[in-house]
């Protein structure tokens, strides 16, 4: 594929001068349009998005007991936000890149802020829920706009640094999040938790109008697939909706495999009308690009094994160990900091030595770190903890750089937005996936041993409908014990419980490494982005 040439809109027809390789404070128009500026600007907004997929699941308690909300009620409040970011990504993608980047940012910005701030003021659930939706919309706006403002702003040798601290603040956001709504949660209110983000949401708008410039390639496209927009969201739909809900369905249920099977039947659909019109979606020529292909599947693995064995991780800290909020995310610093300072080394890494080696040394890492934490114990201490913690934010570092720069980079410079949304949405589905097919590991696992372990215990018998609730609240290390019970029992109970959650996460955890392990070899199908020099030369708008 060849570099695409960008054209100043400010003059009809007229070709733009090339950029800079190395631009530096004060040249051309000043701040406006500054490499590093730009990388500032679009961090802040894509810092409300990352933040709000961790910190909001602290809230949730408290949201429920003010609103006097029911079990499947809450749960909304988190499907709602993945389920509509998960659905729109790659079409906002494409938004982008048919009205430039910079008017999509700055529209995500100010409608997630102004959702958030919705939410705030709801004194319903049905209210939180309906704006969490148009969270995850505007969410879905502004992530593939800031990479495809990355994109085309930094020259080629300089994308992979930009792209490393971009992972560096979703990192840090993502886990720092438990840490920052515990601390809301504690000492302010649930509602503080949404509020944070209006003041964050009118900074990066501030900075967004004052620095961003436009960037659009020359043959950007100008129609809509909407057909494929339907055909697409509708097969993502489906499939997202199928992994949230299979553990509640159940994965031998005819209702799981109705959704995934018409998802399949969509996402068919989908590839064939893409290649009969004019200015599809998707090019599917796309991915003849086998870099880029593994780039997606890489991404997808990763988020498989991170988030699906890292949702485990929680519930260890808090209901084995029996930490706070605030603990359980102090504990996970070591994870933060080695992304916070992985993510920028890995991007000079990978811009020296290209991606392969760093991505399969990143999986290589994850996949020791994962069977790490299948060893840990009810009793394990925190410098065992913080090992295998700090060895996966390094292994996930040059992974969350790479395989950016690899989807991004090798795709043409008019697709950059598209490209920015595939890498968002197998980021998402890779995660519903870990946690769907792993909780259904450790459900499987603590069937299977708590009736021996709790008879083993001494402990009196469960009735059928007793030993289903049981297992409910083991698979999430909770002791069922019953209110009265005996201070003996009470710790016997706990006991079990416990173990038989160890175990359960013990083998999740071993699934997720063997995941990792695969994602190495994928890794070795990447290469450097064939078109990432485009960028240097894009034109403002």
């Amino acid at each position: 594929m060849t570099s695409q040439t960008t054209v100043d809109k400010t003059g009809p027809g007229d070709q733009a001068p090339a950029a800079p390789s190395d631009p530096t404070p004060g040249q051309g128009r000043g701040l406006r349009g500054h490499p590093w500026f730009t990388l500032l600007t679009v961090a802040v907004g894509v810092m409300m998005v990352a933040l709000d997929g961790t910190i909001v699941a602290i809230a949730n308690p408290a949201i429920a007991d003010d609103l006097k909300a029911s079990f499947a009620e809450v749960q909304w409040i988190t499907n709602a936000y993945f389920l509509a970011l998960a659905v729109t990504l790659i079409t906002a993608g494409k938004l982008g890149d048919r009205f430039g980047h910079r008017q999509t940012f700055l529209i995500g910005v100010v409608g997630f802020a102004a959702a958030s701030g919705a939410i705030g003021l709801s004194d319903s659930v049905a209210f939180v829920v309906t704006f969490r939706v148009f969270q995850g919309l505007f969410g879905a706006l502004l992530m593939p706009a800031a990479l495809g403002l990355l994109r085309a702003t930094f020259p080629a040798e300089k994308l992979n640094m930009a792209i490393g601290i971009w992972g560096m603040v979703i990192g840090a956001s993502t886990a720092g999040g438990p840490i920052l709504g515990g601390f809301l949660v504690e000492n302010v209110s649930w509602q503080s938790v949404f509020w944070i983000n209006v003041p964050v949401g009118v900074l990066a708008v501030a900075l967004g109008v004052w620095i961003l410039l436009d960037h659009r390639a020359e043959n950007a496209p100008r129609s809509f697939d909407v057909l494929g927009i339907a055909l697409l969201s509708g097969a993502m739909f489906c499939l997202v909706w199928a992994l949230i809900k299979a553990p509640e369905w159940g994965w031998g249920s005819g209702t799981t495999w109705t959704f995934v099977a018409a998802s399949l039947v969509l996402f068919a659909l989908f590839a064939f009308w893409e290649t009969r019109v004019k200015e599809p979606l998707i090019p599917l020529g796309l991915f003849r690009s086998v870099p880029l292909s593994a780039g997606v599947v890489l991404m997808v693995l990763m988020a498989i094994a991170f988030m699906g064995g890292l949702f485990f991780v929680t519930f260890y800290l808090q209901n084995v160990h029996g930490m706070s909020p605030i603990d359980a995310g102090l504990h996970l610093l070591p994870l933060t900091g080695m992304m916070i300072v992985g993510s920028p080394l890995a991007g000079a890494l990978i811009t020296k030595a290209g991606p392969r080696i760093p991505l399969a040394g990143g999986m290589a890492c994850t996949a020791i770190a994962m069977y790490g934490m299948s060893t840990l114990e009810t009793d394990t201490g925190s410098a065992v903890m913080s090992l295998w913690f700090a060895l996966l934010g390094l292994g996930l570092a040059p992974v969350m750089v790479g395989a950016t720069e690899v989807i991004v980079g090798n795709a043409p410079l008019e697709l950059s937005g598209v490209a920015g949304g595939l890498q968002q949405a197998a980021m998402q589905i890779g995660g519903s996936l870990g946690t769907a097919v792993l909780g259904a590991v450790m459900a499987s696992k603590v069937d299977g041993d708590l009736p021996g372990n709790w008879a083993d215990a001494g402990l009196p018998p469960l009735t059928g409908d007793q030993l289903d609730k049981a297992s409910e609240a083991v698979q999430v290390g909770v002791p069922p014990v019953a209110e009265g019970t005996p201070p003996e029992i009470a710790a016997k109970i706990a006991t079990v419980a416990h173990d038989t959650f160890m175990s359960g996460m013990g083998l999740a955890s071993l699934v997720a490494a063997g995941v990792a392990a695969v994602a190495v070899l994928v890794a070795f199908l990447t290469k450097r982005g064939e078109n990432a020099e485009a960028g240097a030369g894009a034109a403002h708008i």
